[in-house]
């Protein structure tokens, strides 16, 4: 997650923050909300044609940020400059309902209808392993996901699968709680090490540990085995719909579906924004492969356990002897720890993709892999914040190359967050820079020669984030951006102002990033707007009714 992102309030609901705070104040903070039904109609009318006028002044006019960080030599971009990125839009996290059908189906298909006429690509969805796999071992139900394909396939959208072995639930955003399988997390109460672990032995049940890959700890089988028959399953139920309508595999390697450590857990207050988080490596498969690779390197004492010296979840780095300027993590033993976990981490990340890509090639689907935007305390030396996640990345060493290579090696699209973040929007004391994150990133997958797609973080309406996103979408500072998928789907996306200014900004995507300017108001009634209609031979107006 960029703070993960993935996770924000059902489309049918919304509930405002109360707050005297501004936007500023809590750059990584989402409301939690709590659904009520929909007790009115309301009527989308919107735009699938129409001639914008370029006289007006764009919402996406915003001045560039000053590069602060220094990169290595620039392949070509892999995107062309002017290139049409097609726009996605995250469906609910509670799309399908836990007895497996779609929820609210015919809100859903208003609102898909409302989607397509506005000129977006497809929409993304997660296929929960907690919903699909929940009844036992190889017992799966794609009863709720069939009927959503067939209706995404009826209006004429592409779709972007996710396949989620994590918990939904527990992170910010998360509006509803899908845990692991039952059968799963009953092996989990039996050896509670399957899990995630910190060093003060509490236990993160988001994920399966990846220290037990390639033991057969899920009754019989490993974990890779589960995942490789889970995407099995869904090929082969989704096999005449694969390349056509379903055009990409996102394929989910960690918590919030992300490649990494559950490093800042947000459950009952264990980590807050901007701490530092803590290394996962203290179950016991964790610490005996710590363990065995202290004796190969010949310093049998650095397999002991991990940092002594690496501090709590909410420190800063300065506060801790491992991750200060000159810490620990720049010594010979501190390199060697690093090393490992983001070792272990990439290991994993193979493993997956390499059976997801034996599943799936030759299907017409892309596959794509998720890294987080951890832009906090990016500006230090250490980049503390990542390093407890898994990404080796500091001053003096680059730990977004390796992973792009990875994927490279699989042909895996690059997915990251946090393309609509400035730094100037940031809090000062947290050190972030979520701009800075973001060209390392275009430069990492530029140099290795792969594609790149970005997702917001935050739940963003306002014509400055939709401006970032555009500007990040160029391939002016590296790799522009093969695609951009827009979290997310819910009732407050559909009212007047916020849907105008999607429908802009998917119009200036579909130019290739380039300002579609466009009256702030609706004085040349283009009906970009709910509630306004005027019939005009140049435009096409449908309606959709949520209800």
């Amino acid at each position: 997650m960029t703070l993960t992102l993935r996770s924000l309030t059902p489309f049918t609901s919304l509930r405002q923050l109360h707050t005297n705070k501004q936007l500023d104040d809590f750059p990584k903070i989402i409301c939690l909300t709590q659904t009520r039904p929909l007790r009115r109609s309301l009527v989308l009318r919107s735009i699938v044609k129409a001639s914008y006028s370029n006289e007006t002044t764009s919402i996406f006019d915003e001045g560039k940020s000053e590069t602060r960080e220094r990169f290595h030599h620039l392949k070509a971009p892999l995107v062309e400059e002017g290139k049409r990125v097609p726009v996605f839009v995250m469906l609910p996290l509670d799309t399908i309902t836990i007895g497996g059908g779609v929820n609210k189906p015919r809100a859903m298909n208003a609102s898909l209808k409302a989607l397509k006429s506005a000129g977006v690509e497809g929409v993304m969805v997660d296929a929960w392993w907690g919903l699909v796999e929940k009844d036992g071992p190889l017992s799966y139900n794609w009863d709720g996901y069939a009927e959503l394909v067939q209706m995404v396939q009826r209006t004429g959208l592409k779709l972007q699968v996710v396949m989620s072995f994590h918990q939904c639930g527990g992170n910010v955003g998360d509006s509803c709680s899908i845990p692991l399988p039952p059968w799963v997390l009953e092996e989990i109460s039996k050896n509670p090490d399957l899990v995630y672990t910190d060093r003060s032995g509490r236990r993160n049940p988001e994920y399966i540990s990846l220290g037990c890959d390639s033991l057969p700890v899920l009754r019989g089988r490993t974990p890779i085995q589960v995942y490789a028959d889970y995407m099995r399953s869904f090929q082969e139920k989704f096999s005449d719909y694969l390349g056509e309508v379903i055009t990409e595999i996102q394929v989910g390697m960690g918590p919030c579906g992300e490649l990494r450590y559950p490093s800042y857990p947000e459950s009952n207050g264990t980590w807050r924004f901007p701490g530092i988080g803590e290394f996962q490596c203290y179950d016991k498969y964790m610490q005996a492969s710590l363990k065995a690779a202290a004796i190969a390197a010949g310093k049998e004492e650095w397999g002991r356990s991990g940092p002594q010296d690496s501090g709590q979840y909410n420190q800063f780095p300065e506060d801790t002897g491992f991750f200060r300027r000159d810490g620990t993590w720049n010594t010979e033993y501190g390199q060697f720890f690093l090393k490992w976990y983001s070792g272990k981490l990439l290991e994993h990340g193979d493993k997956i993709l390499t059976a997801a890509k034996g599943i799936f090639q030759g299907t017409g689907v892309e596959l794509s892999g998720k890294i987080a935007g951890i832009h906090w305390h990016y500006r230090t030396r250490s980049h503390a914040a990542e390093l407890t996640a898994g990404y080796y990345n500091t001053r003096h060493h680059d730990g977004y190359q390796p992973i792009a290579r990875m994927f490279g090696k699989h042909g895996v699209i690059f997915n990251f967050t946090c393309m609509e973040m400035k730094d100037g929007e940031q809090p000062e004391h947290a050190n972030c820079s979520p701009e800075g994150l973001v060209r390392q990133v275009k430069i990492a997958t530029s140099t290795t020669g792969i594609k790149l797609a970005g997702e917001n973080a935050l739940e963003r309406y306002d014509p400055a984030a939709y401006s970032q996103v555009l500007a990040t979408s160029r391939s002016d500072s590296g790799n522009g951006l093969s695609a951009f998928t827009y979290l997310r789907m819910n009732k407050r996306l559909f009212e007047p102002e916020q849907w105008r200014h999607l429908v802009e900004f998917v119009k200036s995507m579909s130019d290739g990033g380039r300002n579609t300017k466009l009256s702030p108001s609706d004085s040349r009634r283009t009906n970009l707007y709910v509630g306004f209609v005027k019939e005009k031979s140049s435009l096409e107006v449908k309606e959709a009714a949520l209800v």
